[in-house]
C-alpha cells in the first residue's frame, strides 16, 4: 500500500513557474515508476509525465515538452514536477500517481493516486 500526498500547487502568472512535490509514504517507493497527470474542469485526467524507477528515462506529453520536467528522490520518498513557461492552459488540478508496472502513459494502469493540487495559471 502506497499513500501519495501532493503540494507546492497555487496561482502563478502566465510565463511564470512552480514546483509540486509528491511524497510517498512506504519502504517501496524506489518499486513504483512515478507519473502526473492533470484534470482541469470539464476535462478528462490526461497524462503529462513519467518517471522510471531508477530515475531516468522521463518521457512528457507533448504539450509540456521543454518547459515542464520530472525529478525523484529516492531517499526522501519524493517525485517533483518543475514547471516553467507556465500557460493558462496548464491550469488544472495535478495529480501524482505510481505504477508497479514499467513507465507509462496509460492512466488506467496506475495502482495508487494522490489527491491533487490545484495549478492555476492567470493570463
Amino acid at each position: 500500500q502506497v499513500q501519495l500526498v501532493e503540494s507546492g500547487g497555487g496561482l502563478v502568472q502566465a510565463g511564470g513557474s512552480l514546483r509540486l512535490s509528491c511524497e510517498a509514504s512506504g519502504r517501496a517507493f524506489s518499486s513504483y515508476a512515478m507519473g502526473w497527470f492533470r484534470q482541469a474542469p470539464g476535462k478528462e485526467r490526461e497524462f503529462v509525465i513519467v518517471i522510471s524507477r531508477s530515475g531516468g528515462t522521463p518521457y512528457y506529453a507533448d504539450s509540456v515538452k521543454g518547459r515542464f520536467t520530472i525529478s525523484r528522490d529516492n531517499a526522501k520518498n519524493t517525485v517533483y514536477l518543475q514547471m516553467n513557461s507556465l500557460k493558462p492552459e496548464d491550469t488544472a488540478v495535478y495529480y501524482c500517481a505510481a505504477d508497479l508496472g514499467p513507465p507509462t502513459i496509460i492512466r488506467e494502469r496506475y495502482d495508487y493516486w494522490g489527491q491533487g493540487t490545484q495549478v492555476t495559471v492567470s493570463s
